[in-house]
């Protein structure tokens, strides 16, 4: 989610570093670069996991890396990787 504004914490009494601010736009360009889950919540999916079978159902919880598929028996998380759209 983007923000609007931009504390200045000088105001506040932190003085700000120029390596602070440079080690949190790294970090923002790392996280941007990475991995992403291409499902968004609402999405049906089905989930192959060798441990836990195939399951089929509802995005419920989505991170970048994982997500979490509503069945009937409750909610199981898979790795993005192991999750395909229902045709």
């Amino acid at each position: 989610m983007a923000k609007d504004y931009a504390q200045d914490l000088s105001e506040m009494g932190q003085p700000v570093s120029l390596g602070t601010v440079l080690a949190a736009a790294w970090g923002r360009t790392v996280a941007a670069l990475g991995p992403r889950c291409p499902y968004r919540v609402g999405d049906t999916v089905i989930g192959d996991d060798p441990f836990s079978g195939r399951r089929e159902g509802v995005v419920v919880w989505q991170d970048r890396r994982s997500v979490g598929v509503k069945t009937p028996y409750g909610v199981f998380f898979f790795d993005h990787r192991m999750v395909k759209p229902l045709d």
